[in-house]
């Protein structure tokens, strides 16, 4: 980035941005803009307006989240912002990604966008505000650090129109227009300084709460056009784990790195990104639950536990879990471990059913892992009193799954008796993903089980009549998997 040197700073976005003076970065190579340069580069610019967008391909569904968030609060100015760019180093950003519930009920995916519903009669009108197009004016597209020839272009208003479905405005606006408001406000934390600091005296952190909850609670049950793009993500992960077979061989001349590296370019050619950060935990990592460093050593011998999602263009992902023995083939006492975490899954996903309780399918795996480490004399029974005591989560940890969706973690803010304790319906997707970690310090177990993790997570879809694994294309048997991986290599 050696140009970058010369590039100005970025203007504060605000509603008064448009008059300040775009700023000079200091220590760069050019003291200012002369009078001529500046009016040369105002002119001599093709009309680049696309007039031929179509909706994207969920508007029928983000319109149907809109009027299902309308009915739900009546009478009051919903406020849902994407979020703004943070700083990763200096003057650099981390790449952004819009906050899942703009996202969610807009389908736009820019920094700085914000969602308004504005009450009128019945229900409410939205508006979507937007920074419009550089402003080749004042220099903004050249002279700005977000400016359309040093960051790409962006969609004019009357584009984002068509494309979203939603009249849009200037967003530079909205703060004035915020503080100016009457009547009853919510907006959704976390996201947006600024927004939050224009209704600062107008809403209250229960009330906005309120709004997070139920816009996590609509998350709860995929229509359509989610499922498909959740399958969408799976399949991805699918050749993502079948790049990471073929070249092991590469891994184990240099590091879990390798592995990483590898999905990740699966991901970033098929989909948007990962969805969350990939665990390539070899050996005795892998009873590091998110074990993210990849820095370590991948030997034959042994166990390599990837745990690792891509992430569509519209922000769903995978997450799925595979043990894989990194010469093909697994000893004896890792296939043990290995038959009972497959069994415990076993067990949890036939438990995944509409009707059936949330809790159910963890219940399933953790009494079939119980009962292992009592047989294997790691604990002493009876399984119901391990069970009570959660004696086995020495070795278990972790919970047996969690939705899916947007978010790896998807619908987190919602109230315990719709998630935990509530009731399974076709159109969730959860993980199942039991495992058994046995520390390489751990005393309390034979040697030979010390720094072995195994963990099998596939992603299920509650359907009208039971359960479709979304990611049973990857092998999950033993004797299947080494088949599998014999195939590939």
């Amino acid at each position: 980035m050696t140009v970058a040197e010369e590039l100005p700073e970025t203007p504060e976005t605000s509603e008064t941005s448009e008059e300040e003076p775009i700023k000079q970065r200091k220590n760069g190579l050019y003291p200012g803009v002369s009078d001529e340069l500046a009016e040369n580069m105002k002119s001599g610019w093709a009309d680049t307006e696309l007039r031929d967008l179509r909706p994207i391909a969920q508007a029928a569904e983000t319109a149907a989240r809109r009027a299902a968030l309308s009915a739900r609060f009546p009478g009051e100015r919903l406020v849902i912002p994407a979020g703004n760019l943070k700083v990763r180093s200096n003057d650099t950003d981390y790449p952004f990604r819009a906050s899942v519930e703009y996202a969610y009920l807009t389908g736009n995916q820019t920094e700085d966008g914000v969602l308004v519903l504005e009450p009128k009669g019945d229900g409410h009108e939205a508006t979507i505000y937007l920074l419009p197009r550089s402003d080749r004016e004042n220099g903004e597209f050249w002279l700005s650090g977000q400016g359309e020839l040093w960051v790409g272009r962006r969609h004019s208003l009357t584009e984002a129109e068509k494309l979203y479905g939603i009249p849009a405005s200037d967003v530079r606006e909205l703060p004035g227009k915020l503080r100016e408001a009457t009547g009853p406000v919510r907006v959704v934390r976390g996201h947006d300084a600024g927004i939050e600091a224009a209704l600062t005296d107008k809403v209250t952190a229960e009330r906005d709460e309120e709004l997070r909850v139920f816009l996590s609670e609509a998350r709860l049950v995929k229509d359509d056009f989610e499922i498909g793009e959740l399958q969408k993500a799976v399949d991805s992960t699918v050749r993502g784990f079948e790049d990471v077979v073929k070249v092991l061989d590469k891994a184990e001349a240099t590091s879990e790195r390798y592995i990483e590296g590898t999905f990740f370019l699966r991901a970033r050619v098929e989909g948007n990104d990962v969805g969350y950060g990939t665990i390539a935990a070899a050996g005795p990592h892998a009873c590091t639950l998110h074990w993210v460093r990849n820095d370590g050593p991948v030997r034959s011998g042994d166990l390599l536990l990837l745990d690792a999602g891509v992430e569509t263009h519209t922000y769903y992902t995978a997450d799925v879990t595979r043990t894989l023995p990194v010469n093909g083939r697994f000893s004896d006492i890792q296939r043990k471990i290995y038959d009972a975490v497959y069994e415990a899954q076993e067990a949890g996903i036939a438990a995944v059913k509409p009707g059936a309780k949330y809790r159910d399918f963890h219940d399933a795996s953790q009494r079939v892992l119980a009962e292992k480490l009592v047989e294997w004399g790691l604990v002493e029974g009876p399984v119901e009193r391990v069970l009570e005591l959660g004696l086995q989560r020495r070795w278990t940890l972790h919970g047996t799954g969690h939705m899916l969706g947007m978010d790896v973690h998807d619908c987190a803010a919602a109230r315990t008796e719709t998630y935990v304790d509530g009731v399974l319906e076709p159109g969730m997707c959860l993980t199942v993903e039991p495992g058994l970690y046995f520390q390489a310090d751990d005393l309390t177990v034979p040697e030979e089980y010390r720094g072995i993790g195994v963990r099998i997570e596939d992603d299920i879809l509650v359907t009208e009549d039971g359960n479709r694994n979304l990611s049973a294309a990857l092998p999950r048997r033993s004797d299947e998997v080494e088949a599998w991986m014999a195939a590939l290599r």
